[in-house]
């Protein structure tokens, strides 16, 4: 009786999971997603369980039946876990307490005796283990020439530069000081000068005439003009020791390259009380050459001859 309701529970529920299965594949898109389909799991758990528990009874019935036939023909089992001993036994080729006496050895200190104990195999089999490593290495690096760890390293320092331009070349919304672009529209520059508000204007001035950082409406730059170097000291920060703080851990490269336009939005306006430059006066080398900067050019070389003259 025990037995055939033991089977119908068995045949039941495996036309439960199939029957879930089916729904679910038909029905669904991921059928073994547990959010769009959870009966399919409560299926396969309950599935799972119940063999588990199936095969429990079944073991312990037996193992219940066999200490009842031993008991009948008075034979004496072996104790539980016997083959993990045997295998321990055979890993570590201890000795019984019983048979100590066997490998004791002759001499004694102050009535502490010492046993010769053979060496674990587990332990011979990996000191073995790394004679042939030592072998199979030398042949490799010393024999065939094989990558020493630096080449290796530099190979992968290359290969990861590699994938890096990679991404660079076809991410279309990496911003670098490499490609990064002078914004001029309003949107962009209104961004860029919310963000100045909030970040720069404590230490250049809302007009960008400089308080305790230098006036960014003249042509004098310390780390250099145009969008890329002025892209690239917000990013990277000036000066060590006293010029701004990195910005990049701060700001997107996005608002960086919409502040960097903005701030060079601010070139030939009029502060109201702008600082002193600082620098070097910046002239753009992509930029055409105008009578005007060219006559500036040669005054500057006739006189630094003349000094140079004195």
């Amino acid at each position: 009786m025990k037995k055939k309701i033991q089977s119908t529970v068995y045949i039941l529920f495996v036309l439960v999971t199939f029957f879930a299965l089916v729904k679910a594949f038909i029905g669904y898109q991921n059928p073994f997603s547990f959010y769009e389909n959870p009966l399919v799991w409560l299926a396969l758990i309950g599935f799972v369980t119940v063999i588990i528990l199936k095969e429990v009874v079944n073991n312990m019935a037996i193992s219940r039946a066999k200490e009842l036939q031993n008991e009948k023909d008075g034979i004496v089992p072996e104790p539980e876990n016997a083959w993990l001993q045997k295998i321990l036994k055979s890993w570590t080729k201890t000795k019984a307490i019983e048979q100590e006496q066997e490998i004791i050895l002759d001499h004694n200190y102050d009535g502490i005796k010492e046993l010769d104990n053979a060496l674990p195999p587990w332990w011979v089999y990996m000191f073995y283990a790394t004679i042939l490593f030592a072998v199979v290495y030398l042949v490799r690096f010393e024999v065939m020439d094989g990558p020493s760890p630096e080449m290796e390293y530099q190979q992968a320092v290359a290969e990861a530069r590699m994938e890096i331009d990679k991404y660079k070349a076809t991410a279309t919304d990496l911003i670098t000081a490499d490609n990064v672009e002078l914004l001029t529209d309003a949107g962009a520059l209104k961004r860029g000068k919310a963000v100045f508000n909030l970040n720069c204007a404590s230490c250049h001035l809302a007009d960008g005439g400089g308080s305790i950082g230098p006036n960014l409406t003249d042509e004098y730059w310390i780390l250099g003009g145009g969008i890329k170097n002025v892209f690239n000291t917000i990013y990277n920060g000036g000066r060590d020791g006293k010029g701004m703080i990195a910005w990049n851990k701060t700001l997107k490269t996005d608002d960086i390259a919409k502040v960097a336009s903005y701030v060079l939005s601010l070139q030939g306006t009029t502060p109201a009380a702008g600082k002193a430059p600082d620098g070097e006066k910046w002239m753009d080398g992509s930029a055409p050459e105008t009578e005007e900067v060219k006559t500036e050019v040669i005054e500057e070389v006739i006189e630094v001859k003349n000094k140079e003259t004195e």
